[in-house]
């Protein structure tokens, strides 16, 4: 199959996708729902997107496992150490000083960037008075962050990046090990709202004072790198925070303006103050 024959029929899958279930990739990376795809073709005995195509539009129980291909769900707790310190350091200081506190995490996958924030909250003593939204596209991603479940094999590399990261306790107090898997306490998700919500279509849900969307961005194309940091620039009051993967960037975006850098080495930023 020639190129530009795929690069249609991945337009017409996209296309379809929108239109039947209302999820928007059509400004994903092109080269990364590709290589995606690929594999998702292998899984579902497909030999072209066509295919694939025919089957997402008459058999409704192939989109939740498609989404699993089209979203990346990979991530570790306290991924980016430095990143997690800084946020210790020199964000919780500024934080500290609000009543009350609302944290986004978009694009959470299963869970482990939302219960990294929510141990670093507990070890800062603000857990209490924080409110953490954690949300996703993907239902069964979802499903998989409230279980809070992750293999025990993990544990050791999860256990290492929380020391790098600052961590004032032991990992292990906040799991339980059975049967090869680490299960996370349930008191870490008293203050978590695990809730669907897409940043090609949806609008802002809330005010936050902190949002740490890392690791998502690079998958969009300009256009909607642009609507998720305007949204982001909304979601957040004067001097809010926010803090990106360490490959993206808001230095191109039409909304650079309304911020100022906080720590350009993690890519923390804050929204301006005088806008």
């Amino acid at each position: 199959m020639n190129k530009k024959t795929h690069d249609i029929e991945l337009r017409l899958l996209l296309e379809a996708i929108y239109l039947k279930y209302h999820y928007d990739f059509r400004d994903y990376s092109s080269a990364s729902l590709k290589r995606r795809l690929a594999l998702a073709l292998e899984r579902f005995d497909c030999e072209t997107i066509s295919q694939l195509q025919n089957r997402v539009l008459h058999n409704e129980e192939t989109l939740p496992e498609l989404l699993s291909y089209l979203t990346v769900q990979v991530s570790e707790l306290f991924r980016d150490p430095p990143y997690f310190k800084a946020l210790r350091e020199e964000v919780i200081p500024h934080l500290r000083t609000y009543p009350s506190l609302k944290v986004w995490i978009p694009g959470c996958a299963n869970g482990e960037e939302v219960y990294s924030m929510v141990i670093l909250f507990r070890e800062a003593g603000l857990e209490d008075r924080t409110i953490f939204y954690a949300t996703d596209i993907n239902a069964e991603a979802l499903k998989r962050a409230e279980a809070g479940r992750y293999s025990l094999d993990r544990v050791g590399l999860f256990t290492e990046n929380h020391r790098q990261s600052g961590g004032t306790t032991s990992l292990s107090d906040y799991y339980t090990a059975a049967y090869g898997a680490a299960i996370f306490d349930k008191s870490l998700k008293k203050r978590i709202v695990f809730s669907d919500h897409c940043l090609a279509s949806d609008a802002v849900f809330a005010e936050v004072h902190l949002i740490s969307c890392r690791n998502v961005l690079i998958y969009f194309r300009k256009e909607l790198q642009d609507r998720a940091i305007g949204l982001f620039r909304n979601s957040l009051p004067r001097n809010g925070f926010l803090g990106l993967g360490a490959k993206e960037s808001i230095r191109f975006s039409s909304h650079v303006g309304g911020f100022v850098d906080f720590n350009p080495t993690e890519r923390i930023y804050r929204r301006r103050g005088d806008l």
